[in-house]
């Protein structure tokens, strides 16, 4: 098997595009459940810790089974469940020309479109990084990143579920120095906390204003713990170049309030992933470029 995959690297490329899809097909329901899953759980505990009894409405909703699995897909406006055959990325939306197949309703865009951005994202990672253990590891960072980023555009929200492990993960494959040495790795989770972490409490010292959230730090830590202390600068200037590209086109754009929130966790996922495949080229350019490294 991989004498045949070396041989015939578009065979690769092309299990790795299929492979994603099917991945991305699971990240949509991770998107749509995982903050639900966050919400009834908090209600739970709220109950729980002021011993109160939930009202009738609230009791029944949070009687019923609601994880990654149950219950299953179905539309949301006729409750129609989702046969097999209607859940194939890609094609089922194509063939369903977009709509349930019961009661003709839209479905969102957002479902292919994650779909083919992870089957392409996951293809761009065996490209760059070849069958290897190193290549693995690198899609599974990219699965989370692409949850995550789903999520906070949604929410504004950075689930712990996700980013701390996230973070652990990135210690735990560097053991073996799979992208960077472990004392880096340990370096960069610290670094890429604090950073962060310094310029919150500075600007909320100065304007009296909360910056951005605690899952920003968490998730710049992981960077940091998957590809070392060496590549946060590069994270932070990538990702505050294109957020406030992003923020400044979209207030352009749709006339969207500058006082409103926008999410950064998006754009610091995608530095993280550029870093990943990228990085070391990048940081090795303007070293060049700026006659640093001469």
């Amino acid at each position: 098997m991989i004498e045949l995959i070396s041989n015939y690297p578009a065979l690769l490329l092309s299990s790795a595009f299929i492979f994603g899809l099917l991945i991305g097909s699971f990240l949509n329901v991770v998107i749509l459940r995982l903050p639900v899953m966050m919400e009834r759980e908090y209600k739970r505990d709220f109950y729980s810790y002021f011993d109160t009894k939930p009202d009738s409405a609230s009791q029944e909703e949070l009687s019923k089974p609601f994880n990654l699995v149950l219950p299953h897909s179905h539309c949301p406006k006729c409750k129609t469940e989702i046969k097999p055959w209607q859940n194939i990325p890609l094609i089922s939306y194509l063939f369903l020309r977009g709509r349930c197949s019961s009661c003709g309703t839209a479905i969102s865009k957002r479902y292919p479109m994650v779909e083919l951005v992870t089957g392409i994202l996951t293809a761009v990672v065996v490209w760059q990084l070849g069958f290897t253990w190193q290549a693995l590891a690198g899609c599974a960072f990219t699965w989370v990143l692409i949850a995550l980023t789903g999520i906070d555009f949604d929410k504004q929200l950075l689930p712990d579920n996700l980013s701390l492990p996230l973070l652990w993960g990135g210690l735990l494959i560097n053991l073996w120095g799979t992208f960077v040495p472990l004392q880096d790795a340990v370096i960069g989770a610290i670094a890429g906390y604090l950073s962060l972490w310094l310029v919150f409490h500075i600007f909320k010292l100065v304007t009296g204003k909360e910056g951005m959230g605690a899952g920003d730090f968490k998730i710049l830590a992981a960077i940091g713990a998957w590809f070392g202390w060496q590549m946060l600068p590069l994270v932070i200037l990538l990702s505050a170049a294109v957020g406030a590209i992003a923020g400044i086109t979209w207030s352009l754009a749709v006339g969207r309030d500058h006082r409103l929130p926008i999410a950064f966790g998006p754009y610091l996922a995608g530095a993280g992933w550029i870093a990943m495949l990228w990085g070391e080229q990048i940081v090795s350019w303007y070293m060049s470029f700026s006659g640093l490294g001469s």
